[in-house]
């Protein structure tokens, strides 16, 4: 089952390997990984998914993260109302005769042309994973040269 994880950990050297190198021992696969500083650059934020088999599994792999020493704070946001986006960049086959039909298809979705060559496009978009892929699935037609995509960033709503 998915699983989503926030969590604040020291930003020194290593602390993500040791993060990271946590998951790998109990044979966790990271789906998608966000890392980013926070304040005064002494933290930073780290937004994991992960696939475990259970609840039970997850609440351990919890206890065990919250262990490490650098860990300043994890929480499984899972099951908690949170926001998640991702960012993606997309390179598309755009033939000038192509292009107005190509705004077109992806004006509902909100993305924006970042860049403009003689032959291509360059699409941005921010949302959730399920959006992204849509608009993969859209202009995978014109032909998608490359993509890249900056994993999950969430955070759980405010209250009230």
């Amino acid at each position: 089952m998915r699983r989503v994880l926030t969590c604040l950990l020291s930003n020194d050297p290593g602390v993500l390997n040791r993060f990271t190198g946590t998951l790998t021992r109990r044979q966790v696969n990271i789906n998608s990984i966000s890392i980013s500083p926070v304040g005064d650059n002494s933290a930073s934020r780290v937004t994991a998914i992960v696939y475990l088999d259970n609840e039970t599994t997850a609440k351990q792999l919890v206890a065990q993260l919250n262990k490490q020493i650098d860990v300043l704070e994890i929480h499984d946001i899972t099951d908690q109302p949170h926001v998640e986006r991702e960012l993606a960049l997309i390179r598309v086959n755009a033939a000038a005769n192509k292009r107005a039909e190509l705004f077109a298809m992806v004006q509902p979705f909100r993305a924006d042309v970042v860049d403009v060559a003689l032959d291509s496009l360059m699409l941005q978009i921010t949302g959730s994973r399920d959006k992204v892929n849509a608009l993969l699935r859209v202009v995978q037609p014109y032909g998608v040269t490359q993509v890249v995509r900056t994993g999950v960033a969430g955070f759980t709503r405010a209250e009230g």
